[in-house]
């Protein structure tokens, strides 16, 4: 089921300076949407996995958001219309051209915004129920060709009762930008709802712009560099922690996997923080010491790899774009016999430091 899509706003009612602006957005839409762009080194990463199996979603990013209270649709649609007309990555899709793939953006456009009302059936069911359609979206697919790569929804549950779903592809998206879009879609419903127009300045660059200038950047020769550090870097390095488990290590990851949240009480978070201060490290670098310890006695391996996320945004201009910016840091681990604890975190703080500095590689 469908609600109607509001109407174009009227053009005669905008100001000269409106008018001038909307048009010159409308040229750069058309000008882009006759280009292709490179995929950056993580898209391409993600591109391949895509074409290697196509029927994985474990690159899907969802989001359920539970809505109590008066919701006006319009304001919401247009929230969301404005958002992605606001980050060229949400309207990305990746075809083939003489064998490359390619960054094609679409004109901005209304988004559709699924719409499936469950108020006619008692509450529990319809939650039951927004429970059933939000697990069957998180895992539908994505056609990298054919798009979209941004995907919304709007459960009703009741009259003051809504599910709003949210789905894309890794290839357009990280954590950050979750955050971010969020964000700018809280601003802007509230605004539209208020009959505002957006309080939102324009990106300064979009990330298409930001895949070009990374291919532009790392050159081969750069790329080149940049390998024979890690190499040598990771030499000797084993390929795996054999962690003790109830079964044989498969030949193939499974994707399975789940979140275990536990909270650390106040006063011990306050005196970790004083000792990573007091040792010149950041809480991170004192915990991933303590991980190590931990992964150590449980393995007898004294020196192993801990991959982690960087955000990838070393430039201010890039923290306010939507994209996959995410990239994957290779942390060495070294417990020498004898080793303190205060030894070990000195280790962490200045490997962390060192390969901070090269995080540019993708691997």
């Amino acid at each position: 089921m469908s609600e109607p899509m509001p109407e174009t706003p009227d053009r005669s009612a905008l100001s000269r300076e409106e008018k001038l602006a909307l048009l010159a957005r409308l040229a750069r839409q058309k000008e882009r949407a006759a280009r292709t762009f490179p995929l950056s080194f993580a898209q391409r990463r993600l591109w391949f996995l895509a074409r290697l199996e196509p029927e994985n979603h474990a690159n899907n990013i969802f989001r359920a958001v539970v809505w109590r209270g008066p919701l006006q649709t319009d304001a919401l649609r247009r929230a969301l219309t404005e958002v992605v007309r606001r980050h060229e990555s949400l309207r990305t899709t990746f075809p083939e051209v003489e064998g490359e793939p390619r960054q094609k953006v679409a004109p901005a456009a209304d988004l559709p915004l699924a719409w499936e009302d469950l108020s006619g059936q008692p509450l529990e069911e319809a939650r039951q129920r927004s429970r059933e359609l939000a697990e069957a979206e998180s895992r539908r697919n994505f056609d990298l060709v054919r798009g979209p790569m941004f995907r919304a929804s709007l459960l009703k549950l009741a009259a003051a009762e809504h599910v709003l779903l949210f789905s894309m592809h890794h290839i357009v998206s990280d954590g950050w930008s979750m955050g971010l879009l969020f964000r700018e879609l809280t601003a802007l419903y509230r605004a539209f709802a208020a009959g505002l127009p957006s309080p939102l300045p324009e990106p300064a660059v979009q990330y298409p712009d930001f895949a070009q200038w990374q291919r532009e950047r790392l050159s081969e020769e750069r790329l080149a560099a940049e390998v024979g550090w890690w190499r040598e870097r990771l030499a000797g390095y084993p390929d795996y922690l054999e962690l003790p488990g109830d079964r044989p290590r498969p030949a193939g990851g499974s994707f399975k996997g789940a979140i275990e949240p536990f909270e650390i009480p106040r006063e011990l978070a306050e005196r970790l923080r004083a000792l990573a201060l007091r040792e010149g490290a950041t809480p991170f670098m004192l915990l991933l010491a303590a991980f190590e310890t931990f992964l150590f006695r449980l393995s007898g391996q004294d020196a192993f790899l801990v991959a982690t996320n960087v955000a990838g945004r070393n430039r201010t201009e890039l923290e306010g774009v939507i994209g996959f910016f995410t990239e994957i840091l290779l942390l060495r681990a070294r417990l020498e016999s004898g080793l303190t604890f205060r030894e070990l975190l000195s280790w962490v703080r200045r490997d962390s430091l060192d390969a901070q500095a090269h995080q540019e590689l993708p691997f």
